[in-house]
């Protein structure tokens, strides 16, 4: 077991859903990544989703799309964000991380080289969004260093590729709330809970749901049928200029705790 089956594990065995919080490597501030790394833990998380910046980030809405922007623009690549985890490891040994992003990144910087620093660094899963689960013999030697590959399910899945996915499916599944890009405030959970109940019943591992995901009250709603909750944008939003370490772990406080709360309230 990796620290993400652990930790879910663990929720499961406290009746706890848990909180996934994305934040972009780099935003606002590269020299920041750790600190706030370690304020999401302090204020909740349970795993920590940290998104590799890329120049043409599909899946995303505009506040992903431009925290990406901004941390290319301060030259983020995929070696500082490894070398961020491994400085989030020196104090911190028991939060999963997963990496998400896109293909080229890791081809470029090549299969297994990428899986063996990964690992060296502490990084416990990859979402990798453009490459689906037919075309993911790439992703092998990540798969093969211990590394969780992270799928997604949406509404739009056809019954046999979900069977399949749900397969397949380790460390969690992500389930995409509707189908559109990342930060749309259109979530309607009468919609989606019983699909949701289906692919919990189908999936070998726990599944969690993103996508819209914007406040408590919309992570509580969710808690009744998910594992766990992936909030990204509303928080990346909220992050946006904070200059300093203190005031972006004052945000991240201000934000996250609440969901937490109603989370645990649920």
């Amino acid at each position: 077991m990796n620290r993400i089956d652990r930790r879910f594990a663990a929720l499961k065995a406290a009746g706890r859903t848990g909180l996934i919080p994305f934040v972009t490597a780099g935003d606002p501030w590269p020299e920041h990544v750790v600190a706030l790394m370690h304020a999401l833990v302090e204020s909740g998380a349970d795993v920590i989703e940290l998104g590799v910046p890329f120049s043409d980030p599909m899946a995303d809405g505009p506040v992903i799309q431009h925290a990406s922007e901004r941390a290319l623009d301060k030259g983020v690549g995929i070696g500082d964000v490894l070398d961020w985890v491994a400085a989030f490891r020196q104090r911190d040994s028991d939060t999963p991380v997963v990496l998400m992003g896109y293909l080229n990144p890791i081809e470029i910087h090549g299969y297994a080289r990428f899986a063996a620093e990964a690992v060296r660094a502490g990084v416990d899963g990859v979402l990798v969004v453009d490459c689906p689960l037919e075309e993911s013999a790439v992703l092998a030697p990540l798969r093969e260093s211990g590394l969780r590959q992270i799928l997604l399910a949406a509404p739009t899945t056809a019954p046999e590729r979900l069977s399949m996915l749900c397969d397949a499916a380790e460390g969690f599944l992500y389930y995409v709330s509707f189908a559109g890009i990342t930060g749309a405030a259109r979530l309607s959970t009468t919609d989606i809970a019983a699909r949701v109940a289906d692919v919990r019943a189908q999936a070998k591992a726990p599944v969690a749901v993103g996508f819209g995901v914007r406040d408590a009250a919309s992570a509580k709603a969710i808690a009744g049928f998910a594992d766990a909750v992936v909030i990204g944008s509303a928080l990346v939003e909220r992050l946006e200029g904070a200059a300093s370490a203190e005031e972006i772990a004052g945000r991240v406080a201000l934000f996250l705790r609440p969901v937490r709360e109603a989370l645990d309230a649920h």
